[in-house]
C-alpha cells in the first residue's frame, strides 16, 4: 500500500501542475509527482525534465530504455520496472536483454550501442564515474550530447526508483515478478 496519495484536494498550483503533466507527451500525471506534489515547483521542474529524457534526446528510445530499467533494477524499483519493461518491448529491445537486466547477468546484444549504454550505466551506478577508457569509448560512440544525455537519464531514473521506493508508490498492484523472486531469492 503506498505510503502517499494523490491529495484529495490539490491546491491551485498543484492543480495547474498535474494539468501541465497530462497536457505534456506523457498523456498522465506520473507516479512520482504524486510526492513531489507536496512541492509543487519540483513536480513541475521534475516531470519537465523526465518528459524531456524520454522523449527528446539524441539516444532512440530503446537505449533510453535500456538506461531506465537498469536504474530500476538497480534500486529494485517496481513500478518502474513494470511501466518501463513494456515501454522498452514497444522501443525495440529485445526480451532477452530485458530478462538478463532482470537477473543482473550480462545481456548478449544485437548492436554495440545498446552494449556501451549497457556498460555505462552499469558502470555509472556501481562507481559513480567512467573510467577513462569507458569515457574514450562512449565519446566515439553515442558523442557528446547523448552521452550527457544518457548520464542525466540515469540520475533522472534514479531519482524517480528513490522517489518511488520511499513512497511506495505503485505497490502493491505494480510488483515485478520478475524482480520480486530474485529479491526473495538473495
Amino acid at each position: 500500500m503506498a505510503r502517499l496519495a494523490m491529495p484529495d484536494v490539490l491546491t491551485d498550483e498543484q492543480r495547474c501542475v498535474c494539468d501541465e503533466a497530462a497536457a505534456g507527451k506523457r498523456g498522465k500525471v506520473p507516479a512520482p509527482m504524486i510526492a513531489w506534489l507536496r512541492n509543487p515547483e519540483l513536480a513541475r521542474r521534475g516531470q519537465r525534465v523526465g518528459e524531456l529524457l524520454r522523449y527528446d534526446t539524441a539516444l532512440p528510445a530503446r537505449l533510453t530504455e535500456l538506461a531506465i530499467l537498469i536504474c530500476a533494477r538497480h534500486w529494485t524499483s517496481h513500478h518502474e520496472w513494470t511501466a518501463h519493461s513494456r515501454l522498452a518491448l514497444d522501443a525495440g529491445l529485445e526480451p532477452e536483454v530485458i530478462a538478463a537486466v532482470a537477473r543482473r547477468d550480462p545481456p548478449r546484444f544485437a548492436d554495440p550501442e545498446t552494449e556501451l549504454v549497457y556498460h555505462v550505466s552499469q558502470e555509472m551506478l556501481a562507481n559513480g564515474r567512467l573510467s577513462a577508457a569507458r569515457y574514450g569509448e562512449a565519446i566515439d560512440l553515442l558523442g557528446e550530447r547523448a552521452l550527457v544525455e544518457l548520464v542525466a537519464t540515469l540520475g533522472y531514473y534514479c531519482m524517480v526508483s528513490l522517489t518511488l521506493n520511499a513512497f511506495e508508490l505503485g505497490l502493491p498492484e505494480n510488483v515485478a515478478p520478475a524482480l520480486r523472486d530474485l529479491a526473495m531469492a538473495r
